[in-house]
Formats: C-alpha cells, sequence, structure tokens
C-alpha cells in the first residue's frame, strides 16, 4: 500500500451499497424483504460486490441507489477499524471535490442573474491576484481550462503534505484562501486559456472569492442559501476551518510504514481549509442524490446555464468535464452525470442519469491493497445495467 500523495482530485470513483428497502418502507420491513424488486437492479449482487469492496480496499463503504421512486441503501465493513460498529447507512463523509459541483451551481445561477457574465476575466473582479488574469474567464475556471497551476501539485504545498508524517503535524493547521493562493504566486499558465484541459483545484479557490465579491457573502453563506437550505439537504455543510465530523460518520486512515507492515493511522479529525471551495463539503448519500437529482431536473438552473454546465470538454480520461460536472458513459452504455471527489481517509462520488431517475451515490473509505477503481467499476455495471 502507498500512501495518497494528492489532496483533492476529481475521483473517478461511483459505488452502491445496498440492502433492499423502498423510500416508504421502514427499517424492520426493509430488513424483512427478501422478493427481488421488479425493476431496478439485482440487490443481491450490488450487495456481494459491495462486500467484495470492503473485503479488499476499504474499511468501510456506504451507498444509496435510486432507480425512480425505489430506493435502496446499504454498507459494509466496520465504521472503526479495531471495532464491529457498522457502517451507518445514514453516515455523513468528505466528499472532496464534489464541492465543485455546489459552488459551479452558484456560479451559474449568479450568472443567470446577470450579476456576472462566464466571459468575465478574472481580473474583472479579482484584479492583481493571479498571472495571466486577463485572458483567464470564469468559464476558464469552471471547466479546468484556465492553465493555472493546481496549488495542491506544487513543490511548497507537498513539502507539507506529501507525506502522511507531514499531514498529521498539518492536520489542524487553519488556511485562508489568499494563503492557498500564495503557492501559486508569480507562476504563468501551463497554455493559453481555452486550449488545453488541466484540473486544478486553484480554479475553484478562485470562484469561490468571486461569489463573495459579488455578493457580499462568503461562498458557504450563498451555498447554504441557495442550495441546501431550499432542497433540505440538512446533512450537508462546509465545515469551513472545524476538523470533526459531527453525527454518525466512519473513520478515515492513512497508512504508515512500521516494522516493515502498514498501520492505519486515523485522519478523521482533518481541518478541511486546506481544501477550502475546492473539496471541504461534508455530506450524506442522501442528500447528495437529492442535489444532483434536483440539478439535473432544471430545479436549481435557469436552462440556459444547465445547458452550459453540461456541455463538456473531452479530457482524455474516464470522465469528461463540463462545468464544475462531470460525465461518462458506462460499459452499459448509460452516460451518467455528477462528480467524484477524493480527500484524505475518504472517496466519494454521485452519478445520474440525464433525467435524474437512476442514481447511486458511494462514499468509501479506502484501506486495502485492492483495486478500489476496478472493484466500483463493477459496482456501476451493476446498478445502471438497463432493466
Amino acid at each position: 500500500m502507498t500512501a495518497r500523495r494528492t489532496i483533492l482530485r476529481a475521483g473517478a470513483a461511483g459505488a452502491l451499497a445496498l440492502t433492499v428497502g423502498t423510500a416508504t418502507g421502514t427499517p424492520a420491513a426493509a430488513a424483512r424483504r427478501t422478493a427481488r424488486p421488479r425493476t431496478g437492479p439485482d440487490p443481491v449482487a450490488l450487495q456481494t460486490a459491495l462486500d467484495g469492496i470492503a473485503a479488499g480496499a476499504a474499511s468501510g463503504v456506504l451507498a444509496e441507489v435510486r432507480h425512480s421512486a425505489r430506493v435502496w441503501r446499504g454498507s459494509s465493513g466496520a465504521a472503526e477499524l479495531g471495532t464491529t460498529r457498522p457502517v451507518r447507512v445514514d453516515g455523513r463523509f468528505r466528499a472532496g471535490s464534489i464541492t465543485k459541483s455546489f459552488v459551479a451551481t452558484v456560479l451559474l445561477q449568479l450568472a443567470g442573474e446577470r450579476r456576472l457574465a462566464l466571459g468575465d476575466p478574472i481580473e474583472r473582479w479579482l484584479p492583481g491576484v493571479v498571472s495571466g488574469g486577463d485572458r483567464i474567464t470564469l468559464h476558464h475556471l469552471l471547466q479546468h481550462t484556465s492553465g493555472i497551476v493546481d496549488y495542491t501539485r506544487t513543490a511548497q504545498f507537498r513539502q507539507l503534505y506529501g507525506t502522511v508524517e507531514g499531514i498529521l503535524a498539518t492536520r489542524y493547521r487553519t488556511w485562508t484562501p489568499h494563503e492557498l493562493l500564495a503557492f501559486i504566486t508569480g507562476t504563468p499558465p501551463l497554455f493559453e486559456p481555452g486550449t488545453s484541459y488541466r484540473y486544478s483545484n486553484t480554479n475553484y479557490i478562485l470562484l469561490a472569492l468571486v461569489i463573495e465579491r459579488v455578493t457580499g457573502n462568503h461562498y458557504a453563506t450563498e451555498v447554504q442559501r441557495r442550495i441546501l437550505r431550499p432542497l433540505g439537504l440538512a446533512g450537508t455543510e462546509l465545515p469551513g476551518i472545524h476538523p470533526y465530523i459531527a453525527g454518525p460518520h466512519s473513520h478515515g486512515y492513512l497508512p504508515v510504514q512500521r516494522d516493515g507492515t502498514y498501520q492505519p493511522v486515523d485522519i478523521t479529525a482533518f481541518n478541511p481549509s486546506a481544501a477550502g471551495a475546492s473539496g471541504e463539503l461534508l455530506t450524506s448519500a442522501a442528500d447528495l442524490n437529492r442535489f444532483y437529482r434536483a440539478l439535473l431536473t432544471g430545479r436549481l438552473l435557469r436552462p440556459a446555464q444547465l445547458a452550459q454546465m453540461k456541455t463538456s470538454w473531452s479530457t482524455g480520461a474516464r470522465a469528461d468535464y463540463g462545468l464544475g460536472l462531470q460525465t461518462r458513459r458506462l460499459a452499459t452504455g448509460t452516460t451518467v452525470w455528477g462528480h467524484g471527489g477524493e480527500i484524505f481517509g475518504y472517496e466519494a462520488a454521485s452519478w445520474s442519469t440525464e433525467d435524474g431517475t437512476r442514481q447511486l451515490t458511494v462514499a468509501v473509505n479506502p484501506w486495502g491493497e485492492g483495486d478500489l477503481h476496478a472493484l466500483i467499476d463493477d459496482l456501476l455495471a451493476v446498478a445502471f445495467r438497463q432493466p
């Protein structure tokens, strides 16, 4: 096992855990239900695959799948290593770069309100903050075509967070957005804006500051006002500098080599200001499914802005990238939309069909030698198999 060296990236993962139930059934009734549902994925196959993830690649995993009005939830593994405490299907988790979909939604709402334009250069809103800002637009930032260096990949940032020991030493440090931007001060763009694609967390640190400049409010306040409160996402928050996860949750781990073997070190408590608007989100599977369903069905954005969000750049990787929204075509032939994310000890992804009728959200605490993403791809194939 090797330590994860990158604080944040858009995970390609997506998975599903399952106990058979319905949206209206009680937990006891769900536990007693043994008949296979008439539509939707095979719950037995999904649970078996989920158990495989926990056996080889994770300390714990939870997920929710929705097919129209039918809902299945489940989990596998332990909420905390060294205990038999099960993973709660309603547990909260760090969602990493899924935060970007929320930031992008607020930006696009402001564009729909004509308070800004996606073609505005970043220099208009944040003068002098980034090199070449007169050529880099908000659209470039949203789609990672700005060419701006990812602060998490700089040598200075890696000196602090590039090893497990470094992560543990700085886990409670508080960072401001401008301190994060200082890691790229004076660094020219990697390419001419709009000519190529390079995922960069710095883009969304900048976008959050634009939201603050336009509205006069911290970006988290706008996310709360425009998304979380209207949709009733009570399990979701942007915790800022607070390192602890309230409510039911599973623990995340990093590997430390001792006496020739890797031992788990608990990284559940972590000050997420090191990620900020690029990846600080705390949420639940049910909340993410509700968010992406509302987003894709037009409850949060006007048609023109939703169309812009879904217009994707071919990245050459598993998923193409729109404006804070990923899309990929699965082996089943189904095209799904959503986002993945990673942050120390946690990995999550949420995928939905374009009409929002078929969804899955998964949260994993990676641990083990198994190929996590291959196991998740197997789950995706089952979850989105055509009925």
